[in-house]
């Protein structure tokens, strides 16, 4: 049996089918960077399979240990309650499987590298960025960590990739929302203004963030992260973050 500790990656869920698709693409990139790691995708909501469901079946195969990564790019309400309080109920049913719950994506330079993906996919080349603005369009939180962390992201980004101007758009819990990012870039003389969702996976508020942008006319829209082998590195350094030193009999060390 390996004895590196099962990776599962949970996903919010999402009644779109796309999310689902999206999150298996993506997990099937990180199969493909490290054969042999055993990675398995559990749901909070919508989809199946549900991650009680999922480390009951992982128990009863005998895995013992397992590493849970949110697929969040930010730490707020689901890192901070949702995901704990379900491997909690779990495993408490599951006194032989030991999990420890890896940190959330973001923030990372592997994020905007992707970013930078796909805006280039999207038309943008190097020789546009004195002259473009960014909307850096999240899905939202009312979390003040969460959002002051977006901010920041958008600050770093600017100053690191030399984008003209780079500001942070939600679309919900927070303003402003995408289509008034990009009106206030235009007004303050910006030539060009592209929307880059920081979302991982279609689904309705990532419609809405193309919504808004087309509302407001950007001049260009990039395509959700998505499977970017940015992201796939992105879960395993995460992973192995989370494997040294791992503690074992402490439910609640583990998943605190």
């Amino acid at each position: 049996m390996d004895a590196r500790p099962t990776l599962l990656v949970i996903a919010h869920g999402s009644r779109d089918p796309r999310h689902a698709a999206t999150v298996a693409a993506l997990c099937a990139r990180v199969r493909s960077l490290r054969p042999g790691l055993r990675v398995e995708v559990g749901h909070l909501d919508f989809n199946a399979p549900r991650v009680p469901r999922v480390l009951e079946r992982l128990s009863a195969e005998g895995t013992r240990e397992v590493v849970a990564l949110p697929l969040l790019l930010t730490r707020a309400f689901h890192a901070k309650s949702d995901i704990p309080a379900a491997l909690r109920e779990a495993t408490a049913r599951l006194p032989l499987l030991n999990v420890r719950q890896a940190d959330v994506l973001g923030p990372s330079s592997l994020l905007t590298d992707a970013l930078e993906r796909r805006l280039a996919q999207a038309g943008l080349r190097p020789g546009d960025r004195r002259s473009t603005g960014v909307v850096l369009a999240s899905a939202g939180s009312s979390d003040p960590e969460a959002i002051a962390v977006i901010a920041e992201t958008a600050r770093e980004w600017r100053h690191t990739a030399g984008w003209c101007a780079v500001r942070p758009a939600f679309a919900s819990a927070s303003l402003p929302r995408t289509a008034d990012a990009v009106r206030e870039l235009r007004a303050e003389g910006v030539g060009r203004v592209a929307v880059a969702p920081y979302v991982i996976a279609p689904g309705f508020l990532p419609d809405r963030i193309a919504a808004g942008a087309r509302e407001a006319r950007a001049d260009v829209l990039a395509p959700v992260l998505g499977a970017a082998p940015e992201l796939a590195r992105l879960l395993l350094r995460r992973y192995d973050q989370a494997v040294p030193g791992r503690a074992r009999g402490d439910l609640a060390a583990l998943i605190a």
